[in-house]
């Protein structure tokens, strides 16, 4: 019987020596070489940023070989399996892990860094400037102040704002390096952005992955196997990842009945989005609101 590749835990990484964190949505770390790291392959579940300012660390990334030193940017997206970790005695640097759902949260009205952020999917190190590491440090150390004054009742809305900040300083450094960078994009790439646009787009009508083939003119079997390869992920998750977001976000921060989400959202009936949203989040729509 195949074995499956464990998943990161974020709730667990919460909970690591010297970490700032939020429930289970952000956390900080800024003595990374005291984050005890698996000593076997992992697949992500969380989004993670990290800034090397001394020393070197080396993993494999969906078995390719990654090196990162002083002065470079990672980002590992989710889905992404990670392996074979290595650090010099010296490594420092400063980390940040975003839970999924959060991420795209803080992410999820501005399409252009949502586009820029899949760049880094395939491009996940990236040599920044000496005023980018002096930017990534500012924001990083103003999160943790935020994070940490716990009696402040905006506390997460203000982390919220100033990484959507940051992500746009961020995705400046991205902008560039694709830019700049030697190699074209293949045609995979192309088409996996390409669709992902179309999902921010279209998700609250469109959930057949035949709709987008059809706009794109090609088949859903190619348009399934290119994704999939891509991404690690098939259509269906990236557009049900959309979807559920947009219900968890209008469940918690509208007064728009059930029903209106329903239609809003273009499902058939009330009862099949009660029955949907179960499947993925794991409680009703009712419970989730009052949660």
């Amino acid at each position: 019987m195949n074995q499956q590749i464990p998943e990161t835990d974020m709730a667990k990484a919460a909970q690591w020596s010297g970490v700032d964190y939020i429930d289970k949505s952000v956390a900080l770390a800024d003595r990374i070489s005291e984050i005890p790291v698996p000593g076997d392959a992992r697949r992500m579940n969380f989004i993670l940023i990290v800034l090397c300012t001394r020393g070197w660390l080396r993993y494999t990334l969906d078995t390719r070989q990654i090196e990162v030193g002083p002065g470079d940017m990672l980002i590992v997206s989710e889905h992404h399996v990670v392996n074979d970790y290595k650090a010099s005695d010296d490594v420092k640097g400063l980390a940040i892990l975003l839970s999924v759902e959060f991420f795209h949260e803080v992410i999820s009205d501005v399409s252009e860094l949502s586009a820029l952020f899949l760049y880094a999917r395939n491009h996940p190190v990236m040599k920044i400037t000496d005023r980018d590491v002096a930017s990534f440090h500012n924001y990083f150390y103003a999160i943790k102040s935020r994070i940490a004054d716990q009696g402040n009742h905006f506390r997460k809305a203000l982390v919220r704002t100033l990484l959507l900040a940051m992500f746009y300083e961020m995705s400046n450094v991205i902008y560039q390096s694709q830019q700049t960078a030697a190699p074209p994009m293949k045609r995979g790439d192309i088409l996996f952005t390409r669709f992902i646009k179309m999902v921010e787009q279209h998700f609250r009508q469109e959930r057949r992955v035949g709709w987008y083939a059809e706009q794109m003119g090609i088949t859903p079997k190619y348009l399934a196997e290119t994704i999939k390869t891509v991404s690690q992920r098939s259509p269906n998750a990236w557009i049900d990842q959309y979807v559920v977001l947009e219900l968890r976000v209008m469940l918690r921060n509208t007064t728009k009945s059930i029903r209106q989400i329903s239609e809003e959202m273009n499902f058939p009936n009330q009862s099949f989005m009660g029955k949907y949203f179960k499947e993925h989040v794991g409680v009703t729509p009712s419970e989730y609101r009052r949660g």
